[in-house]
C-alpha cells in the first residue's frame, strides 16, 4: 500500500496505530538500553552504540534486499542523509553524557523533537507539545547539575540531529515503499559509526560481545527505527515529536518496576504531563492525505 493509499483510510484509527507503533518503539529503546548495560561497561557507551549500529547495518540489507527494488536517486540521497543523522544522534548524545548529568543531557536532547512539535504544530497540537515540554522538565530536572559548555554543545547538536531524523524519516517513508529506505540508511549509519568509534574499541571485541551485539541490535535500533518509520507515515511530525516525550516516562516506569526506584512527586507530575500530552497528540495527530506525496518514480 502506498503512503497516499494508506492515508486515505486514516483519521483517528491510523493515528492510533501510529501512536501505538511509537510507544512500542520507545519501549524497545528502553529494553535495549537496559540490556546493553554489560556491553557499555566493557566497551563504553560509544563502543556499544557502534556495535549495535554496525550489526543493524548488516542485518537490514539482508532482510530487505533493496537491490531488488527500484529506488529513485533522490530517495537514495535522502536515505543516505538519514543514515548520517542516525549515527550522529547516538554518538553526539554519548559524547554529551560523558560531560553532563543524564537529566541535563536528556532535557537538552529533547529540545529536538519538541522543537519539531512546536514548529510544525498548530493550535491544539502546539499546546500539547508545550504540556509535554513541562513534563520532560519535571522528569529530567536539568537545573540540578553543572552544565559543561562542551557537553551542552554536544547535547544541542544531538537535539538538532533528532529533529532532522524525524523529518528525514517521514520523507523516506513517503518516498520509498515498505522499509527499504532503512536498508540503505542503516548501513550508512553503521559505516559512520565505524569510522568515528570503531577504531578505538575494535581491539577489545570478543566473539561473545559480537553475538551480544547482534541480539541488542534487534532491540535497538532495528525494531524501533522500523516502527518509527511506519508511525511517521500515519502521524504528523508535530504529533510524533510530542509522543517522543513519553520516553522519559517509560524510563521512570522501568526504574520503578525493574529497579524499585520510586519516583517523587515532581517526577510523578512529569509522567502525568507527558502521558496527557501523548494522548492529546494521538487525538489530533493523524496526517491528511494531501500531506504525503506519492512515492517518486525511478528515472
Amino acid at each position: 500500500m502506498t503512503p497516499t493509499a494508506l492515508l486515505t483510510a486514516t483519521g483517528r484509527p491510523a493515528a492510533r496505530v501510529g501512536a501505538s507503533m511509537a510507544v512500542v518503539s520507545m519501549l524497545s529503546v528502553q529494553l535495549g538500553l537496559a540490556a546493553s548495560v554489560g556491553l557499555i561497561e566493557t566497551l563504553g557507551p560509544e563502543g556499544a552504540a557502534w556495535l549495535r549500529l554496525a550489526w543493524a547495518g548488516l542485518l537490514l540489507p539482508v532482510l530487505v534486499r533493496p537491490r531488488r527494488l527500484r529506488i529513485p536517486a533522490s530517495a537514495v540521497r535522502t536515505c543516505v542523509a538519514l543514515g548520517v543523522v542516525t549515527a550522529s544522534i547516538t554518538l553526539l548524545f554519548m559524547a554529551a553524557l560523558a560531560r553532563l548529568p543524564l537529566g541535563t543531557a536528556s532535557a537538552l536532547e529533547f529540545l529536538g523533537p519538541l522543537g519539531v512539535a512546536v514548529a510544525r504544530g498548530h493550535g491544539a497540537a502546539r499546546r500539547w507539545a508545550l504540556v509535554a515540554a513541562v513534563g520532560v522538565l519535571f522528569l529530567t530536572r536539568p537545573w540540578t547539575g553543572e552544565a559543561d559548555p562542551v557537553g551542552v554543545a554536544f547535547a544541542l547538536a544531538a537535539a538538532a540531529c533528532w529533529a532532522a531524523y524525524i523529518l528525514l524519516t517521514q520523507r523516506v517513508g513517503d518516498e520509498v515503499d515498505g522499509i527499504a529506505g532503512l536498508a540503505i540508511s542503516m548501513p550508512v549509519a553503521g559505516l559512520v559509526a565505524t569510522l568515528v568509534a570503531g577504531p578505538s574499541v575494535v581491539g577489545s571485541i570478543t566473539p561473545a560481545m559480537v553475538l551480544a551485539g547482534l541480539g541488542l541490535a534487534v532491540l535497538l535500533p532495528v525494531v524501533p527505527f522500523t516502527l518509527e518509520l511506519l508511525a511517521l507515515r500515519r502521524l504528523t511530525t508535530s504529533a510524533f515529536g510530542t509522543l517522543m516525550s513519553l520516553e522519559p516516562a517509560f524510563a521512570t516506569l522501568v526504574g520503578l518496576v525493574v529497579l524499585g526506584q520510586v519516583p517523587d512527586l515532581l517526577a510523578a507530575a512529569g509522567v502525568a504531563c507527558v502521558v496527557v500530552a501523548g494522548l492529546g497528540a494521538e487525538r489530533v495527530g493523524a496526517r491528511s492525505p494531501d500531506e504525503a506525496p506519492e512515492p517518486s518514480r525511478p528515472g
